[in-house]
């Protein structure tokens, strides 16, 4: 562990401390914490310090955000997505484009990332918001559903098609024409500013449209989802590190029957299982990262595989956590009662359980071919 990683996961600890819970029943974080964490390196900590980042490594960054995962998802959830964002410029902007946004990203500035519309949530190839250009302006309209970040961000990451391709365009959430929606009391990660984003005759500047634009929509939203998906896993391993030490604690302390709850043997087992669980969704995570800091060919398949078996194994892990726990793990804002509700809503969110399995067998029958 580098010593930077080291400040950082001591910051979070720190930042966090017991208000987890109650950023959960406020339904929020509160800016001023966001944007200092911001300012600090910790949202987008793989910034390369040429455009005032930290530059830490995918491996370190993966442990910040498991650690992040374990405290907070909804925090977390704030970091995939400005990590997201930083990603996305970094791969589609041209160099006045990263130098100015990813410099605002580590100077505090908030950002959402935007795919999913009411029509195109698993298929984002259906997605219909249009980006057009009209002389020295792009013009966008459209509509964004379930946007993380987006009840904070300061501009939003736009993708949408444009002439016969796609393209990303950064939005100024202040911009005339953007009409931002906070999601009402969402299931999970209730604290990371999901919010719908309607987009109504936006007109910017040209050079908010990111220079890849012309792409084919898929490939520009897999390259961007590679990110995300990766993030998402980790912060599930912090789920399951968060209900493993919660059911540990438990069942070493708490009596029934005349012995701890841990001589139980089908208590131990559930114990047992989310070791296993926890462990073999770190395994997933760390070859991903691998892949991820190589840049191997097989770094999308291997993202797409510890998202589906972290958060598979996260939805399963902590609802045995609440079982053993029961009526103290029913309890609102308690760590397993949080890491119920957060890990189902990871199962949905950056490509559902079945889309997973869908990617997962086509590259199985590629392989074989």
């Amino acid at each position: 562990m580098s010593r930077v990683l080291d400040v950082l996961t001591a910051l979070v600890t720190d930042t966090v401390a017991d208000a987890a819970s109650e950023w959960d029943v406020a339904g929020e974080i509160p800016v001023d914490v966001l944007r200092e964490l911001g300012s600090r390196g910790v949202l987008c900590a793989e910034a390369k310090p040429e455009f005032g980042g930290l530059g830490l490594s995918g491996t370190d960054n993966a442990e910040l955000t498991a650690h992040t995962g374990a405290l907070c998802s909804s925090l977390r959830s704030v970091m995939t997505s400005q990590g997201m964002a930083a990603w996305t410029i970094q791969r589609f902007g041209d160099k006045g484009q990263r130098v100015e946004y990813i410099g605002r990203l580590t100077r505090g500035d908030l950002a959402a990332v935007a795919f999913s519309e009411p029509g195109a949530g698993s298929d984002l190839a259906a997605m219909s918001t249009e980006i057009r250009r009209e002389g020295d302006e792009i013009v966008v309209n459209g509509t964004k559903t379930w946007i993380t970040v987006a009840a904070y961000a300061d501009w939003i990451i736009v993708f949408g098609r444009y002439e016969g391709g796609g393209a990303a365009v950064v939005v100024p959430a202040s911009a005339p024409g953007v009409r931002v929606t906070k999601v009402a009391d969402p299931l999970g990660c209730r604290a990371a500013g999901h919010a719908a984003v309607v987009l109504d005759d936006v007109r910017l500047p040209a050079e908010s449209l990111l220079a890849v634009a012309g792409q084919p929509v898929v490939m520009l939203t897999t390259i961007a989802l590679t990110y995300g998906r990766l993030s998402v896993a980790w912060g599930c391993v912090g789920i399951l590190r968060a209900c493993v030490a919660a059911v540990a604690r438990h069942a070493a302390e708490r009596e029934q029957f005349g012995q701890p709850l841990l001589r139980h043997q089908l208590v131990a087992r559930h114990l047992a299982e989310l070791y296993a669980a926890e462990r073999t969704a770190t395994f997933a995570c760390e070859q991903a990262s691998r892949s991820w800091e190589n840049n191997s060919p097989e770094q999308v398949p291997a993202s797409v595989l510890a998202k589906h078996v972290a958060a598979g194994n996260a939805a399963r892990g902590a609802a045995s956590a609440v079982q053993v726990l029961a009526s103290a793990g029913a309890a609102g804002g308690h760590v397993v009662e949080r890491a119920y509700r957060d890990a189902k809503l990871m199962e949905i969110i950056e490509g559902s359980n079945e889309i997973c399995q869908l990617i997962l067998a086509e590259h199985a029958a590629s392989t074989v071919a």
